[in-house]
C-alpha cells in the first residue's frame, strides 16, 4: 500500500511538473497601481481603463466633437449639428448573426443612420468595425455570419494539452479569418472616419488587473502601418477570446519605458454590452462647448432576454454550465438597465433590440451554420418591417405605459 501511495504521489508530481513546463511563458504583468499608466509602445492614447480614466475619456469626447466641428467647417457646412446616433453591439457568439441580419435589412429600408459612436464587445467587437464603416460592408457581415462553421473559428486541442496550456482550443482560424477582412485599406477607412469626429470603441478584459479596458480603434487606425493593423486585429480577437475556451491575447505595453505584458480576454466577463462610461455626462460636456443636439442610442443584445427553460441533468458539468449561462443572462439584463439609466440622465433617446422569444431554431453546436442562417433571417425580417425597438429594458414600466417587453 505504501509503495502504491508513493507511486501515485510521484505520478501526480510528474504531471504537475509537466504542467508547469508546458504552460506558456509571459512577461511580467503591469503592477496594479500602474495599470492606468500602461501604453502601447509608439501608440499612446489608444487604451483606457473603464471607470478610472474618466477625465481622459471625457477629453477624448471633447476632441471628437472638435474634429467633427472642424470637418464641417472644412466642408462649408453651417447651422446646427445634425442628430447624433450611437449604436452598442453586445456579445453573444454566433448570435451575432442577429445583428448582421438587422443591419443588412436596415440598409435596405433606407433609414439606417451613420453612427457617430459604435461600440462592440465580444462578437460585437468582431462586428463593430463593419457597422462603423457602413453599408459597404454589409455583404461581409452576411458572409461571416451565414457561411462559417466551427472549423473557421477554432481548432480543438486534446484534453491534456488544453488543460496544461492556456485554453481548450486554438483560435488561429478566427485570427486568420479576421485578418482577411481587416486590411490596411480598411484601416485607412476607419482613420478617415475618425478624422471626421466619429468614434469606434471596443472593450476587452485585462484579466491581470480584473478591469475592463476600452480601446479607441479609430485612434489605433490613425497611426497606420503594420503595427497598428496588428494591434487592431488583436484587440478584436481579444474581446472575443472566451477564457478557458480560447487563448488570451497577450499585448505588450510599457510604463515609463519599462516593458510589461497584459493578458486580455473576452470583454464579456466585465459587461455584455456598453455604450459610453456612465461617468461622462455627454449632454453637459457638449453644452460646455456650445453644442446642443438630438442624440439617439441603439442597443443590440445578441441574445434572448426571456429565461430559457431546460430540464437540467443532475451532473456537475451540466449544473455548472447552466449556472454560468444564467449568470451571463442576468448580467446582460443588468447592463441594459445601467445603459438605460445613463441615457435617461443624459437625455439620449434609448432604443433596444434583442432576439425574440419566438426564435427557437435548433442549435447543435457553436457556430452552427444553419442556426446562424435562421437567426440572420429573423433579424433581417424584423428590420425590414420596421424594427420594433423597445424604449426601455424588459420589465421596466415607462410612465403611463405597460411594462416594456410585454
Amino acid at each position: 500500500m505504501l509503495k502504491k501511495t508513493i507511486g501515485l504521489g510521484l505520478i501526480a508530481a510528474t504531471l504537475l511538473l509537466q504542467a508547469c513546463s508546458m504552460a506558456p511563458s509571459r512577461l511580467p504583468a503591469v503592477p496594479n497601481d500602474l495599470t492606468a499608466k500602461a501604453e502601447i509602445p509608439g501608440m499612446s492614447g489608444v487604451r483606457y481603463v473603464a471607470g478610472v480614466d474618466v477625465p481622459e475619456m471625457t477629453l477624448k469626447g471633447h476632441e471628437s466633437l472638435q474634429r467633427e466641428l472642424d470637418y464641417r467647417a472644412q466642408q462649408g457646412l453651417k447651422g446646427p449639428l445634425p442628430p447624433a446616433s450611437f449604436i452598442a453591439i453586445s456579445g453573444g457568439g454566433d448570435n451575432g448573426a442577429f445583428t448582421a441580419g438587422l443591419m443588412n435589412a436596415w440598409t435596405v429600408t433606407g433609414t439606417r443612420p451613420e453612427f457617430k459612436l459604435v461600440t462592440g464587445i465580444s462578437t460585437g467587437a468582431l462586428i463593430a468595425p463593419f457597422v462603423f464603416l457602413g453599408p459597404k460592408y454589409d455583404a461581409t457581415l452576411k458572409e461571416v455570419y451565414t457561411t462559417i462553421s466551427p472549423k473557421d473559428v477554432l481548432a480543438p486541442r486534446g484534453f491534456i494539452s488544453g488543460v496544461l496550456s492556456d485554453a481548450m482550443a486554438d483560435n488561429t482560424p478566427l485570427l486568420n479569418l479576421t485578418r482577411k477582412s481587416i486590411t490596411e485599406d480598411l484601416l485607412k477607412e476607419v482613420a478617415t472616419e475618425y478624422a471626421k469626429g466619429r468614434l469606434l470603441l471596443v472593450a476587452t478584459a485585462d484579466i491581470d488587473a480584473r478591469r475592463p479596458i476600452i480601446w479607441d480603434m479609430g485612434k489605433i487606425a490613425s497611426y497606420g502601418g503594420p503595427k497598428a493593423l496588428d494591434l487592431f486585429v488583436k484587440v478584436m480577437i481579444a474581446s472575443a477570446s472566451i477564457p478557458g475556451g480560447f487563448p488570451p491575447m497577450m499585448l505588450d505595453v510599457e510604463v515609463d519605458g519599462k516593458p510589461f505584458q497584459e493578458m486580455h480576454v473576452d470583454g464579456g466577463i466585465m459587461a455584455q454590452v456598453f455604450a459610453y462610461p456612465a461617468g461622462i455626462r455627454i449632454n453637459k460636456e457638449a453644452a460646455a462647448m456650445g453644442v446642443t443636439r438630438e442624440r439617439k442610442l441603439y442597443v443590440i443584445r445578441n441574445a434572448r432576454l426571456d429565461p430559457e427553460w431546460a430540464n437540467v441533468e443532475r451532473n456537475t458539468v451540466t449544473i455548472a454550465a447552466r449556472s454560468v449561462a444564467s449568470l451571463i443572462h442576468s448580467q446582460g439584463i443588468g447592463d441594459l438597465y445601467r445603459i438605460y439609466a445613463t441615457a435617461e440622465r443624459d437625455e439620449v433617446d434609448f432604443n433596444l433590440a434583442f432576439i425574440p422569444s419566438s426564435f427557437n431554431a435548433p442549435h447543435k453546436e457553436e457556430f452552427d451554420t444553419e442556426y446562424m442562417r435562421a437567426l440572420y433571417a429573423t433579424g433581417y425580417e424584423m428590420a425590414l418591417k420596421g424594427f420594433p425597438w423597445l424604449k426601455a429594458p424588459p420589465g421596466f414600466t415607462l410612465p403611463g405605459a405597460a411594462p416594456a417587453g410585454k
